[in-house]
């Protein structure tokens, strides 16, 4: 149920949005008819709920049992403190970048070694990021099997990814749930949603198909 519910929160306060015929270009180059910003998500405190009672649920659901939360910087920093906060758990969050001055560490907020943490991101695409932060935690002693994410593209290269690196991951929803339920909402035609739906079946040639 929180799958859609969180899908249908997202498009609320329109952190997702459809351009089909205007598409965008990723940081990584992949040129896009969607896009995610799960910035937004902090103003809307209702809608905010939805998605820390998304987590608690995975947790609760598959029984994850954790000691640290952590969040990757900057995206999953405000979910995994609440979370924290209301797990009573403690947090720490996964620099990008290590700082420039005293212990040069990755990892802000307290000591990881020998804990197992559970990491929390706002977006999977191809799961760089995220995995990046699982090896600068295990590299500090950590021990990461699983993340929690609010949206993934359910991309093969992201589930080959996390599965190479021994990483369990539970988006709250995926994009193909947050599509059904924009559809069901009128944000576009049945024509725009085929335009959509092909860019998920295949978005490294979508492109270049459509004529981008």
């Amino acid at each position: 149920m929180y799958k859609q519910q969180v899908a249908r929160a997202l498009l609320e306060i329109n952190a997702v949005g459809f351009s089909p015929h205007k598409p965008i270009t990723f940081k990584s180059g992949l040129i896009s008819p969607v896009y995610v910003d799960n910035r937004r998500i902090p103003y809307w405190p209702e809608q905010w709920q939805k998605v820390i009672a998304g987590f608690q649920a995975v947790i609760a659901e598959n029984g994850l049992e954790f000691d640290v939360i952590a969040g990757i910087e900057s995206g999953g920093i405000p979910h995994s403190a609440t979370l924290g906060y209301v797990t009573r758990k403690p947090s720490v969050f996964v620099r990008k970048q290590p700082k420039e001055h005293g212990t040069k560490s990755r990892i802000e907020g307290g000591d990881v070694a020998n804990k197992r943490v559970l990491l929390v991101e706002d977006l999977v695409t191809t799961g760089g990021s995220s995995l990046a932060g699982v090896e600068a935690l295990r590299q500090d002693g950590a021990q990461v099997d699983v993340c929690l994410t609010i949206v993934s593209y359910e991309f093969a290269e992201a589930a080959s990814a996390f599965t190479d690196v021994q990483v369990r991951l539970y988006p709250l929803t995926s994009f193909a749930i947050i599509l059904q339920e924009a559809f069901s909402m009128g944000r576009f035609t049945a024509d725009e949603m085929a335009i959509i739906e092909d860019w998920l079946r295949d978005p490294a040639h979508w492109a270049e198909k459509h004529g981008f």
